[in-house]
């Protein structure tokens, strides 16, 4: 452990990372990871100011002056596009003395006006408005100087943006690595690309945000008591180990990973999650890769995390009781850490810009139905969540080990045709242990 420790300075590594880089390769993690302020402390400088964290899409922003306020950490960006259709990400700080400039979550303005003093800036972050300006600051004052803070680094890929505190960073591209090929599975199904099905929602959980992402990286498992009522109401499938056909796969060293879920042999399902024939036509013609339509019509449900804390669902499911055939639905979410044990969740509900409007509503109403504050998978989910990490803060319970042992011996899937490790089965734990050796090589690198 030295090199963390000199790594850090004079900062000791904290006994749960200790822990955690001597049993991960054993499936052992230590419960102290999670609800932890000192293991939070270094995740916020180690992970959360060096990574690619999805603030938005370009949907949310269409026109000159639609803005919108997102966060890394407690930094708070208006995320604008600007007179010139350029998109920025702004820190909403004054240059003057740091009061909020922007007092909406979404909007359209032209400028920003300081409450406090009334500092004036256009929504490409200029200051172009000083009151009293020559008899406060004399001749010769230089607004140009004295702008909104940009953030070091804005990149866009298929108008999902993400923004980095990191001006040094590798490159967004460089740092998706193969998670692209996956992603494409989302953001290429139709030549016109994705907008959001309005807001995002959002919704405070007492939970760690490693936690809340575990579910949507690897673990199929859960679903067999998790949603145990789901199954029973008719909501889910009768076959509780549906869930573990497929494929699970993990970018090697960039804690990325994506399950692939089929059905059982022999499972009467639409093919290509059940999206409309027309969709389907145009997915196949929009795919960059052969192999990216073959995976996709053969997939039921998809999921994705790209590192350290963006997951997509997108499952097939009944918009309601009455409606006789599943639609599929499309959630982003961002895993938002508030602090040791606190999370927020941002949950976008996403559809192809081109499909027709009975199908958006539908898929509207899935996402509404299953996910989000609301729905019915997610408050089981939450519950879960906030137990554990609650248990994990306790005095002895943080002292356990958890087991990630799952699938230890599973032999990978050589005939997999994308990129990245494969293994044939859901139910293992491979992903999740592969997201935490980049999250020790962060940590402690």
């Amino acid at each position: 452990m030295a090199k963390g420790k000199a790594a850090m300075g004079a900062k000791e590594v904290p006994r749960a990372l200790q822990e955690l880089a001597q049993g991960l390769e054993e499936g052992l993690v230590p419960a102290g990871i999670l609800n932890d302020p000192e293991v939070f402390a270094w995740e916020q400088e180690r992970i959360f100011a060096r990574s690619w964290i999805y603030l938005g899409h370009a949907s949310e922003i269409p026109s000159p002056g639609d803005y919108v306020l997102r966060y890394i950490l407690n930094n708070a960006f208006i995320l604008v596009r600007g007179e010139d259709g350029r998109v920025r990400a702004l820190l909403d700080m004054c240059r003057h003395r740091g009061m909020r400039v922007c007092r909406a979550e979404a909007g359209n303005a032209s400028h920003f006006r300081c409450p406090f003093h009334g500092w004036t800036y256009r929504n490409d972050g200029t200051l172009v408005g000083v009151p009293a300006e020559r008899e406060a600051f004399g001749e010769g004052f230089r607004k140009e100087a004295w702008g909104l803070l940009p953030i070091p680094r804005l990149e866009e890929v298929d108008g999902l943006l993400f923004g980095n505190l990191d001006p040094e960073a590798p490159s967004l591209e460089e740092w998706l690595g193969g998670a692209k090929w996956y992603l494409e599975l989302v953001t290429k199904r139709s030549p016109e690309g994705l907008e959001v099905l309005g807001p995002p929602q959002r919704f405070v959980v007492p939970t760690d945000w490693k936690l809340a992402l575990e579910t949507f990286i690897s673990d199929s498992y859960h679903t067999l008591m998790t949603h145990r009522s789901m199954i029973e109401l008719g909501i889910a499938p009768r076959d509780a180990k549906y869930a573990m056909y497929g494929e699970q796969i993990h970018i090697p060293g960039k804690g990325h990973g994506a399950m692939v879920v089929g059905g059982p042999p022999g499972a009467k399902l639409p093919p290509f999650w059940g999206y409309p024939a027309e969709m389907m036509e145009r997915a196949q013609a929009s795919y960059p890769t052969r192999e990216q339509w073959e995976v996709a019509k053969e997939t039921r449900i998809f999921l994705l995390t790209l590192f350290p804390n963006f997951s997509l669902h997108n499952p097939i499911r009944k918009p309601d009781h009455l409606y006789p055939t599943p639609v599929p639905m499309l959630t982003f979410r961002v895993w938002h850490p508030l602090g040791p044990g606190r999370i927020e969740v941002i949950s976008w509900g996403m559809v192809e810009k081109d499909a027709p409007e009975w199908f958006k509503e539908k898929a509207r109403h899935s996402y509404l139905r299953f996910f989000g504050s609301s729905g019915t998978f997610e408050q089981d989910d939450t519950e879960i969540w906030s137990h554990v990490a609650q248990n994990a803060g306790s005095t002895l319970g943080r002292r356990l080990r958890f087991n990630y042992q799952m699938g230890r011996n599973v032999p990978q899937d050589p005939n997999w045709p994308g990129p990245g490790v494969a293994y044939p089965i859901n139910f293992t734990d491979e992903n999740l242990r592969n997201f935490y050796r980049r999250y020790l090589e962060l940590m402690l690198g």
